[in-house]
């Protein structure tokens, strides 16, 4: 009947009568769309604990912002019972809204609706939406609560989500992309999360998995559930999928926005710089009672974090993750900066695989979108033994060298107590051009420590000696006289100066402000080869 009244509202004179008519439809049609998979199937993902689709886009954006697209978009498939029914919107919620008053692109997957598949015309709306993010430049965030692939639709299914990967892999490092998983990611939908630069999970209801807990009880004889295998606490912490997490989709979401305050939205141009009551001329004293001038007492790095920066201001990525290195975003007199630092308090600051390929992949994101690097060094080296050596700390290391040797965003390093062997390469330093390289006067620089170092050169003499104790200590102290102060190298050039702690902040804050306009060529090329 709908039908036969809009074919009629073209030909009837009575025009506004069949105007106001055509605006019924419509409205009954709006309403029916925001109604989902209905009132059952969304009192049902009440019950779980889950937002709707809108309702999330609502949560993640400024007041009354979002545009809706598409809500009238169906599916076309006619197999396996598909011709019975054609739900508005064909199960994602997709437009453009804003964020602090900046444009956002998003999708948000509707699980009322078909459980949240995806098929052809879903994945249409998703890449119609990926299209505009790019053209316009502007962040695009995906909000996951699907059950895959639509099996009815077959490989019209798997199009579309090579569709949306090819697009994932065409804006890397042109737009900001972030993924939401709220519910179920599984299979081949867990790629397109795997390609955007942060993923964020719910601590409840949210998974993410190739094959799920039947698959693999099949075929490895493994008995696991979803906790166990794909979980936001797997993720987080052991696998390093996950980025960030919360409790519930409403603290989530405002993790989102607060990312967000940080990246430019896209490439060409810079981050955003906001106010702030933090005296730039601040005098970081507190670094005294923080840091222990022995070279082998632990402390805790983000102490050092929180008193150098902008108060309250520190984003940490990855919390759990690779627990000995700490990345996240800061600002120093409001502008961002991404952070890299050695944590003592975990492995005494180490890097290891998992602490490279963390370190590695925000490098190049922070380089991606000019947001400047500040490394904080305190680490005895890399992590030694056969498990880092069989799975491949000389590839996995070798990361780190190539983003920050790639990078051309302002690079400014600081070395706290120690910088040992070939982690002290790796670590920003000038010879990967660091622009500003920084030490504090009881520093280490060398090959290896002093202790480790006297008993290799001098043990026939210790050993000989009357009191090897003795001459252990007298050589451990010509060592560090000699050779692993900061002055040695600052006498090379490759420290720009030795600083005091409490100088620190106001030295960061001087030389970034130097580096603003910096400049750099590139080789050109297609592009480089990382390891992996």
């Amino acid at each position: 009947m709908e039908m036969g009244i809009l074919n009629r509202l073209f030909v009837d004179p009575r025009i506004d009568h069949w105007k106001m008519s055509a605006k019924n439809i419509l409205e009954a049609k709006r309403k029916a769309a925001k109604l989902g998979g209905g009132e059952a199937q969304i009192e049902k993902q009440h019950s779980r604990g889950k937002k709707t689709a809108r309702e999330r886009i609502d949560l993640l954006l400024d007041p009354g912002t979002f545009q809706e697209m598409d809500v009238f978009v169906t599916h076309r498939a006619t197999g396996l019972g598909m011709d019975k029914s054609h739900p508005l919107g064909d199960g994602v919620v997709t437009g453009w809204g804003k964020v602090d008053g900046r444009l956002v692109y998003v999708y948000a997957q509707d699980f009322t609706v078909l459980g949240g598949s995806l098929g052809e015309s879903h994945g249409r709306k998703i890449t119609k939406v990926m299209d505009l993010a790019i053209q316009n430049g502007a962040p695009l965030i995906g909000m996951n609560d699907s059950g895959g692939a639509r099996i009815q639709e077959g490989v019209d299914s798997l199009a579309a989500y090579g569709e949306i990967f090819y697009r994932n892999t065409r804006a890397s490092g042109v737009i900001p992309q972030i993924s939401v998983i709220l519910g179920p990611c599984a299979g081949g939908a867990v790629y397109s999360p795997g390609i955007t630069d942060f993923v964020f999970m719910t601590e409840k209801n949210a998974y993410m998995f190739i094959t799920g807990p039947e698959v693999v009880r099949a075929v490895t004889h493994e008995d696991v559930d979803f906790d166990t295998l794909g979980s936001a606490a797997v993720h987080h912490s052991k696998s390093g999928v996950a980025h960030f997490t919360a409790p519930d989709e409403e603290q989530l979401l405002q993790q989102v926005r607060w990312l967000l305050s940080y990246l430019p939205s896209n490439n060409l141009e810079q981050p955003p710089v906001v106010q702030t009551q933090d005296d730039p001329n601040r005098l970081t004293v507190e670094i005294e009672h923080i840091v222990p001038e022995e070279p082998n007492r632990p402390y805790d790095i983000h102490d050092v974090i929180d008193v150098v920066f902008d108060r309250e201001t520190f984003l940490e990525v990855q919390p759990e993750y690779a627990g000995n290195l700490v990345v996240g975003f800061a600002r120093l007199n409001g502008a961002p900066v991404g952070i890299v630092a050695n944590q003592p308090a975990v492995l005494a600051g180490v890097l290891d695989i998992n602490a490279s390929d963390k370190g590695a992949r925000f490098i190049r994101f922070c380089d991606a979108y000019h947001i400047p690097l500040i490394t904080l060094i305190d680490t005895p080296g890399f992590l030694p033994g056969t498990e880092q050596e069989h799975n491949g700390i000389i590839r996995h290391g070798a990361k780190m060298i190539y983003a920050y040797a790639e990078a051309t965003v302002p690079k400014l390093a600081l070395i706290m107590r120690k910088a040992y062997g070939g982690a002290y390469i790796v670590m920003s330093s000038k010879h990967l051009r660091s622009d500003l390289n920084f030490a504090w006067p009881n520093a280490e620089i060398a090959v290896m420590g002093p202790e480790g170092a006297v008993q290799i050169v001098f043990r026939k003499e210790i050993e000989a000696a009357e009191n090897p104790e003795a001459t252990r200590l007298e050589k451990t102290r010509l060592y560090r006289d000699e050779l692993a102060n900061p002055y040695v190298a600052a006498s090379r050039g490759y420290l720009d100066d030795v600083i005091l702690p409490e100088e620190t902040r106001i030295r960061l804050l001087a030389g970034l402000e130097s580096l603003q306009t910096k400049r750099q060529s590139v080789p050109q090329r297609k592009h480089g080869n990382i390891p992996l």
